[in-house]
């Protein structure tokens, strides 16, 4: 039964983004000339992945607590991540910024043309050049007033523990002065776990945390800023276990996006 389930989950996803493209794609032809933040290309592909979430019978994704409704353009966003459904809840947040991604997600039938319209960033992992290259583009995007969102992990962890941040994120906040804005995804590891294409019954929440500000600091703050974001998202993420452990019975006491 899980398995009929899960394939019709993936059709749904697939026509949901179907669609999606060519509303996007239009958007694109009137929007691109002027839109030099790829806003208006952007958000729709942002609520493209919110509709393909709430439309999957097995989730129940929310936002956790108040969320501001916009953040400082100037910003490096980081959040944990422990699934490939966690782009789908963080999208449910209510603004805009571009995604650093692994490069062969772009290369995925119209899920990947989605992104490059979007104004994505991809980037190989292990390619230094290439990570070089990313980390230029998103100051491009953060020059324009664009903020940006990353995974310091670099990849999903396969178990409740954090992996190791990268430095990029952060170099790239303290390069930029710019404040680092935690978030926090819990319940989508059960979403669909790590190389398993089938999808599970999963509560999966966001909750967004405090910025903290790089005005003044140097590269000799690094370890320092890599400490506060990590502990700032430990905590946050503990506040929502409780909540998303047990999709059955875990009260609904969340904030809808």
């Amino acid at each position: 039964m899980n398995a009929l389930l899960s394939i019709w989950t993936w059709v749904e996803i697939g026509i949901v983004a179907l669609v999606g493209f060519f509303v996007q794609l239009v958007i694109a032809i009137f929007t691109l000339p002027f839109d030099k933040t790829r806003y208006a290309t952007g958000r729709c592909f942002r609520m493209v992945g919110v509709t393909a979430a709430k439309l999957t019978p097995y989730w129940r994704f929310r936002v956790h607590g108040a969320v501001p409704e916009r953040v400082a353009p100037n910003t490096v966003v980081v959040s944990n991540h422990e699934s490939n459904a966690d782009p789908f809840l963080i999208s449910h947040l209510p603004w805009e910024m571009k995604w650093l991604g692994k490069a062969n997600l772009f290369k995925i039938p119209v899920v990947g043309w989605m992104m490059s319209l979007a104004g994505d960033i991809p980037v190989h992992r292990g390619d230094r050049e290439s990570a070089t290259g990313a980390m230029a583009r998103c100051k491009e995007w953060m020059e324009k007033g664009m903020p940006v969102m990353i995974f310091p992990e670099g990849t999903r962890s396969k178990t409740d523990e954090l992996l190791p941040f990268k430095d990029g994120a952060f170099r790239l906040a303290i390069e930029r002065q710019a404040d680092v804005l935690p978030l926090a995804v819990s319940g989508t590891r059960k979403a669909l776990p790590k190389h398993s294409w089938r999808f599970s019954t999963s509560r999966g929440m966001v909750t967004v945390g405090t910025p903290i500000s790089t005005k003044g600091m140097t590269m000799d703050d690094l370890e320092k800023l890599k400490t506060l974001a990590r502990e700032q998202i430990l905590s946050l993420r503990a506040s929502l276990q409780p909540l998303t452990r047990d999709a059955d019975s875990a009260p609904d006491t969340v904030s809808a996006a």
